[in-house]
């Protein structure tokens, strides 16, 4: 995987929503080869885009942390 990505978990901070999103855009964008995608591919990218975020911010919020 990309050495680029951030970590998103960090002590004492919240992730924003815009964060989560950008983090699952380079994700799909580096799983799918494209870095942007065809007009007849942009609606399954931003899905993708859409359920790697939602994924992310559950697995965050069920972490324990001591």
């Amino acid at each position: 995987m990309c050495r680029s990505i951030k970590v998103l978990r960090r002590a004492g901070e919240t992730v924003t929503e815009e964060e989560l999103r950008l983090a699952a855009l380079q994700f799909v964008r580096k799983i799918s080869g494209f870095p942007k995608p065809s007009k007849a591919n942009q609606e399954v990218f931003d899905r993708g885009v859409r359920e790697v975020a939602e994924a992310s911010r559950k697995l965050l919020e069920s972490l324990q942390v001591r």
